[in-house]
């Protein structure tokens, strides 16, 4: 099989040995009849008229990965895009990083779980898991940071503030439509992007901040072993279809208990991917309310209670799940990116 590969679709790495050639730009290449090409989002939109010719007159296979998207806005973008009809009629398989209805013929990569343990700063953070449950004297409740603005995000945030939870807070808003900036103080934001912090700029910060890099994969343990648990805002919310990205991966990854801010049956599908929660010491039946402004007004409830808790019995009870997931993510992460190129070539034998 001749196998080209968009350099920037995500997952180029891991079929490295199977590809016959990367490429950077779809439309300078040319289309070799039977080949197999793997395009990456901006690839897709900047050629998706090329893209569908190809696919319906049969000149060769393209396979759509955009595993950095997940759920909604994947969906979102087929239809923007103009070829959610040939990804319906399996003509353009797909590969995404969250769930989405069947009707969408896919394969599932969790981009975001496999990332974090591939950055070495964040190894070496993980290797401080301990000092979470040695500290006991702890300045912040709880590990609160929010990117863009999302409904989601502006209630559970307009909730902590009538409850006056946010001043217990580690807090972040990158955000100026979900109410004022606010960042983290300069001692606990990862060192590279410290000379980028102003709460005095408007709109959304967070390319300022992070300098236009991927800033939210890297870890820094300080805001971690300074808070009890984290409270992780998740970017699907409404959508009855799980996507889990960085947000969750690090406190999984550090080592820390967390509350997640997502769509109805997150936790059932942590569960089902081997993450243990914590039933045992919070209540999580937020997790079955579908309703989304009742199921904000459960998670303020939940997070107002621990805070009001003893917080060192908390960690206790929490120490041994936080380091089982830490371990897990470990094993399944490594195991998820080995596996990729034969789950690949069997995806593409039932999507001929």
């Amino acid at each position: 099989m001749k196998l080209y590969v968009d350099h920037y679709c995500e997952i180029a790495d891991m079929l490295a040995q199977w590809t016959t050639e990367q490429f950077y730009g779809f439309d300078q290449i040319t289309i070799e009849s039977g080949a197999t090409y793997v395009v990456g989002r901006v690839q897709l939109r900047d050629n998706a008229e090329q893209i569908r010719r190809i696919v319906n007159e049969k000149i060769a296979r393209v396979v759509f990965s955009n595993p950095a998207e997940g759920s909604e806005t994947f969906v979102q973008h087929l239809r923007l895009y103009g070829v959610e009809d040939l990804v319906l009629s399996g003509q353009l398989p797909v590969i995404v990083g969250g769930a989405v209805p069947d009707t969408y013929p896919h394969m599932l990569h969790e981009h975001f779980l496999t990332q974090p343990f591939r950055y070495k700063e964040n190894c070496a953070a993980a290797d401080r898991v301990q000092e979470i449950f040695d500290k006991k004297h702890k300045p912040y409740r709880f590990l609160f940071l929010n990117g863009r603005s999302r409904p989601h995000r502006r209630a559970l945030i307009n909730e902590f503030e009538q409850r006056g939870l946010l001043a217990q807070a580690l807090w972040t808003n990158l955000d100026a439509h979900a109410g004022p900036v606010h960042l983290l103080p300069p001692e606990y934001e990862v060192e590279q992007f410290q000379p980028h912090m102003d709460t005095s700029k408007q709109g959304f910060v967070k390319n300022q901040l992070f300098n236009n890099l991927w800033g939210e994969i890297y870890i820094r343990s300080e805001p971690y072993i300074d808070t009890y648990f984290s409270v992780v805002t998740e970017t699907v919310f409404d959508y009855p279809h799980s996507f889990r990205t960085e947000k969750i991966a690090k406190p999984l990854t550090q080592g820390h208990p967390w509350i997640a801010v997502a769509n109805a049956g997150f936790y059932r599908d942590m569960r089902n991917l081997g993450f243990q929660t914590f039933s045992h010491v919070i209540d999580e039946s937020f997790d079955s309310i579908d309703n989304g402004a009742d199921r904000i007004a459960r998670i303020a409830a939940v997070v107002d209670d621990l805070c009001h808790q003893d917080m060192l019995q908390l960690l206790a009870e929490c120490e041994s799940v936080c380091k089982y997931n830490q371990q897990h993510l470990r094993t399944v992460s490594h195991k998820w990116q080995q596996e990729l190129p034969a789950r690949f070539l069997d995806f593409l034998t039932k999507h001929p």
